[in-house]
């Protein structure tokens, strides 16, 4: 059984930080061989982000799974040139400069596809490769905040409040990789030919976020902060529990909510005429996490959860990291998946992203340090003389 449907295919992560990175652990997740190419000195910044222990980096070894990696300086001539080799045997090269940086190093997606045609490029920059902003610093935060998430996030009477974690990256990232396999499959249709793919940072956030801009062109309405409520239904937050735990609870579907009412004491609220849909519901929240709220502060999180499920409503403890790790469902169906690593012995992480039946990925290494297969990719498949790389490597352009 093959590791994944993108096996066979090679994808060179020539990117930083966390969208591109990301991309690239998705498509290695799923059979791609994938090359990881840094700075020689500097590396990927990814590789400070997060905790480490004893010195390594654990966020890498997640980020970094499935990646051989090699240090090559692409704004050096040689390193370009060595790029440009490597380019000729890949599929797909993922990166993350700003507009105009690769065409100055002699390495723009027209130059890669002389000698390779069927090349993919998927180019990720904060706001896309035109426009205004093209040329500006774009991370997840200044999308987040551009987005309007920032702006709907909070308390109503609190500041705009933005994630604790890299959330316009990531939907950027797993964005990036159906964008990719796209490419690749209109590959196979037209005859070989590759293609540029412009993805930003913003977009898929907005997206995300909902049809603001819809509502504001059409009704004139600007969305607001709620804090854990819903415009769309209710009764939808966070209720603290007799244990002084947390649960959410969510009535998106009618029959939820009516189910909910009856299971708190209250059936009568559901023959009313504004409980018979979720926006209405909305305009009543004060009254409904009312009656929630005081049924479930009576009772511990386990009763609540039991109880809910019993009934048939949606409800949900509020984990932190340890809940997780320890809740019985993620570990009976392996969404955390424990990896052997050669400096970290076991190492908890996120399983590939989805399940396929006949081809379902696997993590087959964890994250490397920088320029652990240099010699391999250079001197062993690309052919460069081992002279040549050793002086490339005293000059800091390879590691």
């Amino acid at each position: 059984m093959q590791h994944g449907p993108l096996t066979g295919m090679r994808v060179i992560d020539a990117s930083t930080i966390l969208a591109g990175p990301l991309c690239c652990q998705i498509l290695g997740d799923f059979g791609a061989e994938v090359i990881k190419v840094e700075h020689p000195t500097a590396g990927d910044s990814m590789r400070g982000h997060g905790e480490s222990k004893d010195g390594i980096a654990l966020w890498w070894k997640e980020i970094s799974r499935n990646k051989r990696t090699i240090g090559l300086s692409l704004s050096d001539p040689d390193g370009a040139a060595a790029f440009r080799a490597l380019a000729k045997t890949a599929d797909v090269i993922v990166e993350n400069f700003r507009p105009g940086t690769l065409e100055r190093w002699g390495l723009a997606p027209e130059v890669l596809r002389e000698e390779n045609p069927g090349l993919v490029i998927l180019r990720i920059t904060g706001f896309g490769q035109t426009g205004p902003y093209a040329s500006r610093a774009g991370f997840g935060t200044l999308a987040e905040a551009m987005s309007g998430f920032a702006h709907l996030t909070g308390q109503p009477d609190g500041p705009p409040t933005l994630p604790a974690f890299g959330l316009a990256d990531s939907i950027c990232g797993i964005a990036g990789s159906s964008a990719v396999s796209m490419a690749l499959l209109a590959r196979e249709r037209n005859g070989g030919r590759g293609q540029d793919i412009d993805a930003n940072l913003l977009l898929p956030i907005m997206t995300a976020v909902g049809p603001g801009a819809t509502y504001f062109q059409q009704n004139g309405t600007i969305g607001q902060r709620y804090g854990n409520r819903s415009t769309n239904n209710a009764p939808r937050n966070t209720y603290r529990t007799a244990d002084g735990s947390w649960v959410a609870i969510s009535t998106s579907a009618q029959r939820i909510a009516e189910r909910v009412l009856e299971l708190v004491g209250h059936p009568e609220l559901i023959s009313e005429p504004w409980f018979a849909s979720g926006h209405t519901r909305a305009q009543h929240a004060d009254l409904l996490d009312g009656y929630v709220g005081e049924w479930i502060e009576k009772r511990t999180r386990d009763e609540v959860v039991a109880e809910f499920t019993a009934a048939g409503a949606a409800v949900a403890p509020v984990y932190d990291a340890r809940d997780l790790a320890e809740d019985e469902h993620v570990r009976c169906t392996g969404m955390l998946h424990t990896v052997p690593d050669e400096d970290l012995g076991d190492v908890l992480m996120h399983d590939v992203m989805w399940r396929m039946s006949e081809t379902p990925g696997a993590i087959r290494f964890t994250g490397r340090p920088i320029g652990a297969d240099t010699d391999a990719v250079l001197i062993g498949e690309l052919g460069l003389g081992p002279d040549h790389v050793a002086d490339l490597r005293r000059r800091s352009v390879v590691s």
